[in-house]
């Protein structure tokens, strides 16, 4: 693309979240798993200081910044989230100097399966290798994170990065937010005779537009009215009593987020079992909190989790943060052909995009693979 040899390749995958949605920014826990599917950074040095972008998925000419002069607010579309990362690098000390960055990705885009966090990490890894700097995964996931708050302005919490830069295969990633402790929870359906499957509704969801941001400021003004310093803090036997004492609007952002928390823990307890089947029937319940409580969902993801759930899935939920997006679906493998036609069935019924079905499972965080 820019005339000079590649000095290597970084990728990132998206993640699918398994539960615990909107829970990461209330210093609650979440357990997501890393797709397959990933984003590419083929990168080389430049002497000049230098940053220039170019996207596959994005035709047109690059980007090109002066590292040193970035700033929030000073990158616009698509280049704002690589050209984030390497300000919040060069604030924390790694000092990335000029590259020439490509990349292209097979994650989905706007479907809530967090193509910006495999971004950021396949550009952090990136930028760091071409300076021959190495940083703990967290500290990366942290840096992507403000990177993200600073210059496309979403509010997000840390469970997209974290994912990107430290899942496994085979395993769902145990993630408490409130201090990065984070566990390796075995998980693979396909053994157990199982299907994941994500449902791209191809309803583009966009966390700038201001909803996503009002659902965070609302779970904040609940735990300053409680005393609070997270709502994560309050314990399950306490929130009938915390429900009393907030204002209306407040109570059911506070209940999802309580009641979440009690889901992810019973998920991975019943993981831990061996139990995988199990955990259909909680992430169905996380889906209708979701729906109900946090008014996070929308017609498609409803279509989508009703109609697999009425074919026989095991459990199926919104997953992301919502107002569009992908809904996870947990089934029997025998069922899954049979799931993933009704949804389609489904969507065509009510005269809606066709959806993007396809089976997952839990694969690598952020490396380099050249």
């Amino acid at each position: 693309m820019f005339g000079t040899a590649c000095a290597g390749v970084w990728s990132a995958p998206g993640r699918v979240n398994l539960i615990g949605e909107h829970t990461d920014y209330n210093g609650g826990s979440v357990l997501p798993l890393a797709l397959p599917r990933r984003t590419w950074a083929a990168a080389a040095p430049r002497a000049d200081g230098l940053l220039r972008l170019h996207s596959a998925d994005a035709p047109g000419e690059p980007a090109e910044l002066a590292v040193a002069r970035l700033v929030p607010g000073s990158v616009r579309g698509w280049a704002a989230y690589p050209a984030g990362v390497a300000w919040a690098l060069r604030r924390a000390g790694y000092g990335p100097g000029g590259a020439d960055v490509h990349v292209e990705t097979d994650v989905p885009l706007g479907a809530g399966l967090s193509s910006s966090a495999a971004l950021e990490l396949a550009v952090a890894l990136a930028l760091t290798g071409l300076a021959g700097q190495e940083a703990d995964r967290r500290e990366l996931a942290l840096l992507a994170r403000d990177a993200e708050h600073a210059f496309p302005g979403v509010p997000c919490g840390i469970m997209d990065q974290t994912a990107a830069a430290c899942c496994i295969t085979g395993h769902v990633l145990h993630l408490r937010t409130r201090d990065l402790a984070l566990r390796q929870v075995p998980f693979d359906p396909v053994a157990h005779g199982l299907r994941l499957l994500v449902v791209d509704t191809r309803a583009v969801h966009a966390l700038r537009d201001g909803a996503y941001a009002a659902r965070r400021a609302g779970c904040e003004a609940g735990a300053r009215a409680l005393g609070l310093r997270l709502l994560a803090d309050l314990a399950p036997s306490q929130l009938d009593g915390a429900l009393g004492e907030l204002e209306p609007s407040l109570r059911p952002l506070v209940r999802h987020v309580v009641t979440e928390e009690v889901r992810v823990g019973r998920v991975v307890s019943r993981l831990e079992a061996g139990d995988p089947r199990s955990v259909g029937e909680l992430l169905t319940a996380g889906h209708a909190s979701l729906r109900d409580d946090f008014a996070v969902s929308c017609a498609e993801l409803d279509l989508a989790v009703s109609a697999a759930c009425r074919a026989g899935a095991l459990g199926a939920r919104m997953t992301g943060g919502g107002f569009g997006g992908s809904a996870v679906v947990l089934t029997e493998e025998a069922a899954a052909a049979g799931v993933a036609r009704e949804v389609e069935a489904a969507f065509a019924t009510g005269g809606r995009r066709p959806p993007r079905v396809f089976a997952v499972t839990p694969g690598d965080g952020a490396r380099r693979d050249l």
